[in-house]
Order: structure tokens, then sequence, then C-alpha cells
């Protein structure tokens, strides 16, 4: 693939990894929930082997996740879940669901909103493209803009106190909930699982706040596995990697990237313990590496995009070799396009709500 030659991607091995550390899985009630969804059916596990023999690796596949529960994108597993749990614990409905996005979450969180017949509200920080923005208002929520980056939009909507928090990333006392949406995510492994029939070599995870990282680590750390887990985000927003550098979770000033759903500052105070102790290693791209690599998944057949194709812009950066590889395509091109203002802002024609 010629665009690796003219981008750069780091890698960075977690030296905090603990070869015996193990967690506990997820509850064995998700799959089921999601069975019984309308429209549920696995996500398509798409074989690579041309591009297999090309990078040196045994087998290669993509979790296409670009059609999920009628959304193109992974998230709809996390918010369909945990609205389901949130909403058992009230009694005075309908309530308003309330939580910040980058795009995706956002979206799914409207949807299942809806499904369930409440009402939502969704913060979005600046960069966010207006077509993800149109498509959490098609879903019959209230849109909020908050001026700054993602970490403001979510200290926003918690700040909000209104509604129903179901947002997918901790901190100190508010736990449950963000717990809720990485058990939702299970499903996703349990299917990887079924389709693969063997457990892989190793798994690239696109990482935000690290929910699904944190999914994917509690799924391979909860059983005798030899499994390597590895991140993936964008130069400028590594907050997984720099935290991992440091030992202990940072806070990094994020910048302008394709990669809109990844674009978070914060790692998750419920994800840290998992990457700590069960994340193999970071790789960190730039977004020309990760629109080189939507071309070429998009030239086989699998739309992706720039968080979904961040994995295969991260595995020339990871030894792999005589591994079989799964990239978690994370979304499809029409979740978060990548056609940005040049300003930068992603909110060209945006009006607040």
């Amino acid at each position: 693939m010629g665009w690796e030659s003219v981008t750069r991607t780091e890698y960075v091995a977690n030296a905090g990894r603990d070869e015996a550390w193990t967690c506990a899985p997820a509850p064995v009630d998700v799959l089921e929930f999601h069975r019984a969804l309308p429209g549920y059916a696995p996500t398509r596990l798409v074989g690579l082997p041309e591009m297999a023999r090309e990078y040196g690796v045994a087998r290669l596949f993509a979790k296409d996740e670009s059609s999920r529960l009628g959304l193109p994108a992974f998230k709809a597993l996390g918010a369909s879940w945990a609205i389901h749990r949130a909403l058992q614990n009230v009694t005075d409905r309908p309530v308003t669901i309330v939580t910040a996005t980058d795009g995706n979450h956002g979206r799914a969180v409207a949807r299942f909103a809806r499904e369930f017949g409440q009402r939502a509200e969704i913060f979005v920080p600046d960069g966010l493209h207006p077509a993800a923005i149109k498509a959490i208002r098609d879903e019959g929520a209230v849109v909020t803009h908050v001026p700054g980056n993602y970490d403001a939009a979510v200290e926003a909507a918690a700040s909000a106190r209104r509604g129903l928090l179901v947002q997918d990333t901790a901190w100190e006392g508010y736990e449950e909930t963000p717990g809720w949406i990485v058990d939702g995510y299970s499903t996703l492994f349990h299917e990887i699982d079924g389709q693969l029939g063997d457990s892989p070599g190793l798994v690239i995870v696109p990482a935000g706040v690290g929910s699904l990282l944190q999914a994917a680590l509690a799924h391979y750390r909860s059983r005798p596995s030899a499994t390597r887990v590895v991140s993936v985000e964008p130069v400028v927003a590594a907050c997984v990697s720099a935290s991992v550098a440091a030992g202990r979770p940072v806070t990094v000033e994020t910048g302008a990237t394709s990669m809109a759903g990844l674009n978070c500052g914060t790692v998750s105070a419920l994800a840290w313990p998992y990457i700590r102790a069960g994340l193999d290693g970071c790789v960190t791209v730039p977004d020309a590496a990760v629109a080189g690599a939507a071309r070429a998944l998009a030239a086989v057949g699998v739309d992706a995009g720039p968080c979904g194709a961040a994995p295969l812009a991260a595995l020339p950066a990871v030894a792999a070799s005589d591994a079989t590889v799964i990239l978690l395509v994370t979304e499809g091109a029409a979740a978060n396009p990548a056609d940005a203002d040049p300003a930068g802002t992603g909110l060209a024609g945006y009006s607040p709500a």
C-alpha cells in the first residue's frame, strides 16, 4: 500500500501489561437482549486475503460495523443496553436521555431513546460534521452546541442536571451507566468468536475515551487467551497512548482530526484499570494514513469512515506476522463524513439549537 510510505505511525508498548491479570466478563444476558431487538443480525466479518499477504499476516479480517441495528456504527450496542438498564430504575416516564457526543454515540442514544418512548438531548462540541449533527436531529433529539472540545461537551451534559445521563465515559461517582455501555459492546466480540471459530492473535481497537477498548479487554482477559489487544488513536488526540506512557491517566489537548469519534482528551476512569493491566500497546496515526486506509478498504468492499479505517492504518506499526488479525471497523463512511470545512470547525451551516 503506497500510503504507508508517506505517513507516520507510532507504536508504544505497554510496559505495565500484567500477563497474569484477569477480570470478570460481561453479563451473559447482553447478547440475548440484542438478539431480541428488531433488525438484529451479526455484522460481517470480512476476510481480506490479499491484504493479509501484503502485510505478512496469516489471516486478516475486518469486523464491519457500517450497518449495526440500522445505524452506521457499533455504538448502537452500548446505547441500547445502557438505556434499557437505566430505564429499569425509572418509574416516572417519559424522561429525557442526555449525553455528549462526537457523533456516533449521540445518534445511537437519540435512536434508542426514541424507540423506547423517551426524549433525548445531545450535547455536541466544535468540530462535528454538519451531516452528523443533522443525523442526530433526524432521530428526534434536541442538539445543544457547546463551544470547545469533546471534554467540554461532556462537562456540559453532566452539569445540565436534567434528564437521565447516559454517557460513555466514566469519572469518580459516575461509573454504573458507562459500565452498562461497555457491557453492551460485548456482543460484538461474541459475534467474532462465532464467526472466526477460534481466538484471534491480534485485535486492533479504535480508542476514544476507551470504552470499546475496555470491552475488548474484558472479553479477552476474562478467560485464558493469547490474543493481543492494541489501541489506535489520532496523533492529535492520543489520551490512551499518553496515559500508558505516563503510567497514569493524563488529559491531553486535542486538535482537529477527521477521526471525530476518537477526538477525546481524557481516558474513561472505568477503562483505565483494564488499559493499564491488559493492553499490549498503542498506535497513533495521522489523518493522511487513515484516508489512505479508508480508500484501501473501500477497494475491497469494506465501507469505512475515518475511525473505522484507523486499525488498518495502524497495522504497519504492529508486529503481527503469522497472526490472525481482526480490524475493528467501527463505523461506515456515513457516520462521520471526512470532508470537514477548511477552518476545521466542522460546523459550516450549523446553527446551535
